[in-house]
């Protein structure tokens, strides 16, 4: 099993949390997060980890966008599901995250 959870990156920095979906491999969150992007930001990316009570959480999938992808998509706005990429080619990574802006 896993213990998922997401962060929000802007930028390389951590910008929110979700809380832990305990003993899950089928996490759902169904939590709200908003921010204000700063003006000149690169990107914003969202990671999903798996806790470890030992050693470091593993990342096990992300969906990043840069900030051309939002500005250009901003203009009809993002309201779609969009799907994880791994974080290294030998990895398989199943999901989806739903994403509005």
């Amino acid at each position: 099993s896993s213990d998922p959870y997401c962060v929000v990156k802007v930028d390389n920095e951590v910008v929110a949390r979700t809380a832990k979906v305990w003993k899950s491999l089928n996490p759902f969150w169904g939590e709200d997060i908003s921010l204000l992007l700063p003006r000149g930001f690169h990107s914003l990316t969202i990671y999903i980890l798996d806790e470890n009570t030992i050693g470091q959480d593993k990342v096990t999938g992300k969906i990043s966008l840069s900030h051309q992808q939002i500005s250009a998509e901003l203009r009809a706005s993002i309201d779609s599901w969009l799907s994880l990429a791994a974080m290294n080619p030998d990895q398989e990574v199943q999901g989806e995250i739903h994403l509005e802006l």
